[in-house]
């Protein structure tokens, strides 16, 4: 069991046991695996936190899970294929060791709990252009999938109809109740995501991922959500704009 202060990294995990890398670079991750597969995980040396079969085969139950079954108010939620946690510094990226990680990720809490701040994570986007040194830190962007930082909020869950949009979701769950999140926009994952095997991979289509941006509008509104015809050959970016109302950044 751990307190309220210690920090709980967890990474689900799904048909990935030979293809799962983030315990590597930061190994006080742990995987959180279902039980069936738990034996081929640990055989290949990770360090598993077991859940029912039941809790996976949705992105969206298995963190659900982690949120209600993991003893501490400070759940950081990762992908399990995290290359680096990396910071711009000197115009350059610097990759952040276990020591460094584990010493930002105490400094971000201490952040949130003096902001009284319920959600936080990192920018989403490692190209340094989407980096401003003058807007260190966002208050109503959106925090990316492959790292979210819950500090004591039991009230929201993750929509299991919208797997496939759950950070988005989540990012306005927290906004539309807290008024406002937490992103170090200095800070940014480095994640191998939508070519990897298995998890979301298993299940991810062009078609799903039109279906799980409609649901993501109709449930908060074309004003909110909106879609980006622009930035694709295809004319279709799988990624939606989202425009939170009022000030701020």
């Amino acid at each position: 069991m751990l307190s309220d202060n210690e920090i709980a990294f967890c990474a689900p995990s799904y048909k990935r046991h030979d293809g799962c890398f983030t315990q590597q670079t930061y190994p006080f991750v742990q995987y959180v695996v279902a039980e069936s597969e738990s034996d081929s995980y640990i055989k290949n040396g990770h360090k598993v936190i077991v859940a029912p079969d039941s809790a996976q085969g949705n992105l969206c139950r298995i963190r659900n899970w982690i949120l209600d079954n993991i003893e501490s108010k400070r759940i950081i939620l990762l992908d399990d294929d995290i290359k680096a946690i990396c910071r711009y510094q000197n115009q350059k990226a610097k990759k952040l060791n276990a020591d460094e990680f584990m010493e930002f990720c105490e400094m971000a809490y201490v952040m949130a709990d003096d902001l009284d701040i319920k959600y936080w994570g990192l920018n989403c986007l490692p190209d340094k252009g989407a980096y401003r040194e003058y807007t260190p830190f966002c208050m109503r962007a959106y925090i990316g999938g492959p790292f979210q930082a819950f500090n004591g909020m039991k009230d929201l869950r993750y929509d299991e109809k919208i797997f496939l949009k759950e950070d988005y979701d989540m990012t306005l769950q927290v906004l539309a109740k807290y008024k406002r999140v937490l992103r170090f926009n200095a800070y940014h994952y480095v994640a191998k995501q939508h070519t990897n095997k298995g998890g979301c991979a298993d299940y991810r289509t062009i078609e799903r991922e039109k279906q799980h941006n409609a649901m993501l509008q109709q449930k908060w509104g074309t004003k909110i959500v909106q879609m980006d015809k622009s930035g694709n050959k295809n004319g279709y970016d799988i990624n939606p704009i989202i425009k939170i109302p009022g000030s701020g950044v």
